[in-house]
């Protein structure tokens, strides 16, 4: 079976993100279900209180952050690449993009125009996404619904001039950022099939994003995960940047948190910090040892 375990669940967005990834590569991969909202059973044991999905679970090694998870997939099977126009630096600065201004406007759509969420869901996200006042939350439907649209105009306008992908003929990463809000609307958000009807170029565009698939496939229930982790070795990290403005060293105590929403500090030793990862290592008595890695952009490290 594949190595890598995605830890999500079908409607999350950020989980859609790496499942593109999956199917623009052709990658097999094994599924396993996780609950909308805590607790997360046999996901702690992993993360070791990170709560956001999806997660990617390699061995002994967790990827949190859909960033860091994009990145891993990358480096392990880098063709067809997710840079076919170059641009990287560009690509991976849309990340901010997509997953904060484009995110933000659908997902509290997909809370406000939604009466049937279910209660305990409900209370979770109004905790977890800080970004949202739902005590204005109905009056706000029409804004939202503005910069939604707004959004999926700049997506339209990219493509307007015929070319198949948002940067050239092949698809890439920045083709999966502005997919996955425009495919969580549209699931989520029914009176925007007729907000999205003008985007003519974007429609074509979200056909070839379908067809891409989401590569091959296996549900993996979570405890035999769990056994994975248990029964591998975890990567000894890649050491600490001599000139880290934080200066913290390897082997420290240290907590990485979210710098956005989902705030929960997840501890451990410190194993690398360099300008694009933060891993630490940390011991849990169901999966022995494991390194868990973030994205340095968007969390904030502290001696614990």
């Amino acid at each position: 079976m594949s190595q890598y375990i995605l830890h999500h669940f079908d409607i999350s967005p950020f989980a859609e993100k790496a499942r593109k990834v999956f199917g623009l590569k052709g990658i097999e991969w094994q599924s396993v279900q996780i609950p909308m909202i805590m607790p997360k059973p046999a996901l702690m044991p992993l993360t070791g209180g990170y709560r956001k999905t999806p997660v990617l679970q390699i061995g002994a090694d967790v990827y949190c952050d859909s960033r860091r998870i994009l990145r891993e997939i990358d480096l392990r099977v880098p063709k067809p690449t997710l840079f076919p126009s170059g641009n990287e630096g560009l690509v991976w600065a849309l990340s901010e993009w997509s997953d904060k201004a484009f995110f933000e406007s659908g997902a509290a759509l997909s809370m406000g125009v939604n009466a049937d969420i279910p209660e305990d869901v409900l209370k979770d996200r109004m905790a977890f996404f800080n970004f949202l006042d739902f005590d204005r939350l109905d009056q706000d439907i029409p804004h939202l619904y503005s910069q939604l649209r707004g959004h999926a105009d700049l997506v339209d306008r990219q493509l307007s001039d015929g070319r198949r992908f948002m940067l050239g003929d092949e698809p890439g990463l920045a083709d999966i950022n502005a997919w996955f809000v425009i495919w969580m609307a549209r699931a989520n958000v029914p009176p925007v099939e007729d907000m999205f009807a003008p985007f003519l170029s974007m429609h074509a565009w979200e056909e070839r994003m379908r067809e891409m698939g989401e590569g091959e496939r296996h549900e993996l229930d979570p405890e035999a995960a769990l056994d994975v982790a248990r029964d591998a070795e975890p990567s000894h990290g890649e050491g600490i940047d001599p000139d880290d403005p934080l200066g913290l060293r390897a082997g420290e105590r240290v907590s990485v948190t979210p710098d956005d929403y989902g705030k929960i500090p997840v501890s451990g030793q410190l194993v690398t910090l360099s300008l694009n990862e933060i891993a630490i290592r940390r011991t849990d008595a169901r999966v022995g040892e494991v390194t868990v890695h973030f994205p340095r952009i968007g969390y904030r490290v502290e001696r614990a």
